[in-house]
């Protein structure tokens, strides 16, 4: 994931939102909660596989280009509530 402020990037959980070609359009998923930002989403502890299930939380308000060649590997499947949640920001 690219850093938002900055060159290089962050080997980090996100949600594809879409695919296009060779690249993705991602939210990043984070483990830090940020009050202040617009569009953050909570999500179930343990949701994007951490074993010690903390809670983490996704930012929409910042979407990221990444190239699909760039993912290591599938976390899983997001729940159909969280789409509709994120539908509705993303409105």
């Amino acid at each position: 994931m690219p850093f938002e402020d900055g060159p290089g990037s962050k080997d980090r959980p996100c949600l594809v939102l879409s695919v296009r070609g060779d690249s993705a359009l991602v939210a990043k998923i984070t483990s830090k909660y940020h009050d202040e930002r617009p569009g953050v989403i909570a999500l179930p502890p343990g949701a994007v596989g951490d074993a010690q299930g903390r809670p983490s939380f996704l930012e929409t308000d910042e979407l990221r280009e990444v190239p699909v060649s760039e993912f290591r590997r599938k976390a899983g499947t997001a729940d159909p509530v969280l789409w509709d949640q994120v539908r509705h920001l993303a409105r």
